[in-house]
């Protein structure tokens, strides 16, 4: 139905615009302590445009499977891998997608028995599956097609993510920095019973092919003592180091990290804790934040 409408006039929207502004948190306007890339998309480059590429990465006798995010302008980028948990429900696109618009190259990848990737899922071949990666990037052919500075590369890394980020980072040349959060140490959790191990696992198991909760368990509980990542602290040490923690359970393998780490050497270190749950629902913003603050430090 259709009716006459009264005029709006200005001093009548006022109390609406006025409560909303009051009801706006502050946290959502964007602060001189806020990088731009959080709420700022980059000037478009019409001859170097921003673009997506699909990447086939050999690895262990498989292709897996991976995505570039390529930043806008003329190359070479540094450019920044981003390692998902276990199964990898949260793919953290949303942070590479900020580390894009910060100017960086953003990769992200599926473990072999993962995400559509061939192959069977174990949790050893995590670590290669980076490093396969990493490799694969710094190639010449490759890095001039997706422009990448093979110089000035990071590894970026959440929950179990976060402990292949350990395992192999601190063995790669051109990788200049480091960040984790909510990392889980493998190798610590392989020190649970068989029966607390598959039950860990069989929570966690959505899309992972070739294998069964018992398998990886298994795996874990034979393996306890070399896939800890506290052994990798000699070589973590000479890397520039960012470790997040949240209200997960986990903040005693970051702490743990942290502490291996300065006591190998280890100088170079961040930390913090934030009030947020495992996936940091509720921070993503600010865990972007922290990230590209501390990784502009070594990339740019």
């Amino acid at each position: 139905m259709v009716g006459k409408m009264k005029a709006v006039t200005m001093s009548m929207l006022f109390p609406v615009v006025a409560a909303l502004s009051m009801a706006t948190p502050a946290v959502a306007q964007p602060g001189a302590d806020l990088p731009a890339a959080i709420w700022q998309d980059p000037v478009a480059d019409a001859a170097h445009p921003a673009r997506m590429e699909v990447l086939h990465i050999p690895s262990g006798g498989e292709t897996i499977n991976g995505i570039v995010y390529i930043a806008a302008g003329v190359g070479p980028h540094p450019t920044v891998v981003v390692c998902h948990g276990l199964p990898g429900n949260e793919k953290n696109l949303d942070l590479a997608q900020a580390l894009r618009r910060a100017g960086w190259n953003a990769v992200t990848f599926n473990y072999r028995g993962s995400w559509g990737s061939p192959g069977t899922y174990r949790f050893g071949q995590n670590p290669q599956d980076l490093h396969a990666v990493l490799a694969y990037l710094r190639q010449s052919d490759h890095a001039a097609a997706l422009g990448i500075d093979p110089a000035r590369m990071a590894v970026v890394g959440h929950s179990m993510g976060g402990w292949v980020t350990a395992m192999d980072g601190g063995h790669e040349p051109g990788v200049v920095a480091l960040a984790v959060y909510s990392a889980a140490n493998m190798g610590a959790l392989g020190r649970a019973s068989h029966v607390e191990t598959v039950k860990l696992v069989a929570e966690n198991y959505e899309t992972l092919a070739g294998t069964t909760p018992d398998a990886l368990a298994g795996e874990l509980n034979a393996h306890s003592t070399d896939y800890d990542f506290l052994g990798q602290a000699p070589a973590l040490a000479r890397v520039p180091f960012l470790v997040l923690t949240s209200n997960d359970g986990f903040g005693p393998h970051g702490d743990q990290l942290v502490a291996a780490i300065r006591k190998a050497g280890g100088t170079k270190i961040e930390t913090a804790h934030v009030d947020t749950d495992h996936g940091w629902s509720d921070r993503r913003i600010d865990l972007e934040a922290r990230i590209i603050r501390f990784l502009a430090r070594f990339l740019n």
